[in-house]
């Protein structure tokens, strides 16, 4: 199975399940860039509960750019905020030190496109659970696509996807599991047990 895919801000685990059970991960970069998408947010579990990291962009609706055209709006120290957000979130998470070090490039980098900042974040966690992931990219954009399936639609913030296994989650105590959070969610949980817990999740979507 191929699959299309967006590249997205430090991918949710619903992306990590479909990617993993593909023989190769077409990355689409050809579309018209959409606002209220993943493309540029995550969203993490902190200690109030489910929180959004959202990766400021210079966009218009007015004027339709290419996902690989838009840039990253640089005035602020967000990178810094994300850092922080993290931090927070999963100080005390058991593989958060093990991991952080390894991510910092994406948090102290200047990134001035959206898209190279996503394919960035997503070789980094390559990296940590040492995954072996073939990728591609679009050439052009194919609005029903043939030989691939189409799981663009995973992008989209309403998007969810059930029947996830819970895992232990810092504030799960608190605020009970929350599913399909940011693969960093289950990195810094799960460290070296992600590769399995994705593995053993359904691709049924």
């Amino acid at each position: 199975m191929n699959c299309l895919i967006y590249p997205t801000y430090f991918p949710n685990i619903a992306h990590f399940v479909a990617m993993l059970k593909a023989d190769t991960v077409l990355f689409e970069v050809c579309d018209n860039y959409q606002k209220q998408s993943y493309r540029n947010r995550t969203e993490i579990y902190g200690a109030n509960g489910k929180l959004a990291l959202t990766v400021p962009v210079s966009y218009s609706q007015k004027h339709r750019q290419k996902y690989k055209d838009v840039k990253i709006a640089n005035e602020n120290n967000w990178q810094g905020l994300h850092l922080k957000s993290l931090q927070s979130a999963y100080s005390m998470s058991p593989f958060f030190e093990y991991y952080i070090d390894d991510l910092l490039p994406v948090f102290e980098n200047r990134f001035d496109y959206i898209l190279d900042f996503n394919l960035k974040s997503f070789a980094l966690i390559l990296e940590c659970l040492q995954l072996n992931i073939a990728t591609k990219q679009t050439t052009s954009f194919e609005l029903h696509p043939e030989d691939k399936v189409d799981l663009r639609n995973l992008a989209q913030r309403n998007f969810e996807k059930k029947n996830l296994q819970p895992y232990t989650q810092v504030f799960s105590v608190k605020h009970g599991y929350i599913p399909n959070l940011s693969i960093l969610d289950l990195l810094f949980n799960e460290g070296p047990n992600s590769e399995l817990y994705l593995k053993k999740q359904s691709i049924s979507l």
